[in-house]
């Protein structure tokens, strides 16, 4: 699950990175509102977590900007602000959910959650090709009924490629899902990962579209 961080309170921003990342999350951050359209125009994550206060565009415009391009993405605003209106004024303008500075950790993961689960609703928990079965909810996955340890990075890899089955995914997109921004990455770690896949779920199921990246093998899984 990639999540964009859009604070600009620097230390704040470290911090809840290195926490969400602890948890399984890829968190890339920008500190301006201008930097998140820009960010979430070209390069969307899967949840945007909003701080009100920024120091060019107030969050509230952010977000307003970009719910008038996407209804769907899901917004989690943060605030120093514990007034009524600026709650409801962030709600009405169409953030999914708010949280008051400071919070406690937990309660923000409990939010995440809650908004993954309304991805994952969307989607269908279960994205099953062939023998291979992947439980968004559970973070589980099993071939022919037997469940399949994988690493987090594995298993992060895995549902891009079969959430977008038969369609190719580049290596430099899938490098987004795993990695954040500025993360050493090795010439070769998305092959070492598709390699170990390989190995798990069997060598015909995901195909490489030599110079371009790699898709599931509808044929070989169907």
């Amino acid at each position: 699950m990639q999540i964009l961080l859009v604070e600009d309170d620097l230390p704040l921003a470290k911090g809840l990175q290195q926490a969400l990342g602890k948890q399984g999350y890829v968190v890339n951050h920008v500190g301006t509102g201008e930097a998140a359209l820009h960010v979430v125009e070209y390069d969307k994550p899967d949840i945007v977590v909003l701080d009100i206060g920024l120091p060019d565009i107030d969050g509230i415009s952010v977000l307003k900007k970009v719910r008038a391009k996407d209804k769907e993405l899901p917004v989690l605003m943060l605030t120093a602000r514990d007034g009524l209106d600026d709650k409801v004024a962030g709600l009405d303008s169409g953030a999914d959910d708010y949280l008051v500075k400071p919070f406690e950790m937990t309660e923000l993961l409990a939010r995440l959650r809650v908004l993954e689960r309304r991805i994952t609703s969307v989607k269908s928990n279960d994205i099953t090709v062939g023998k291979v079965c992947l439980d968004t909810v559970a973070q589980s996955v099993s071939v022919d009924g037997q469940p399949v340890d994988l690493a987090r990075r594995e298993y992060m890899l895995l549902k891009s490629l079969m959430e977008n089955a038969g369609r190719v995914q580049t290596r430099s997109v899938l490098e987004t899902r795993l990695y954040t921004w500025g993360e050493e990455v090795s010439s070769n770690a998305v092959e070492v990962h598709i390699h170990r896949l390989r190995k798990k779920l069997g060598n015909d199921f995901i195909k490489t579209i030599r110079g371009v990246g790699y898709k599931i093998n509808l044929e070989q899984g169907a």
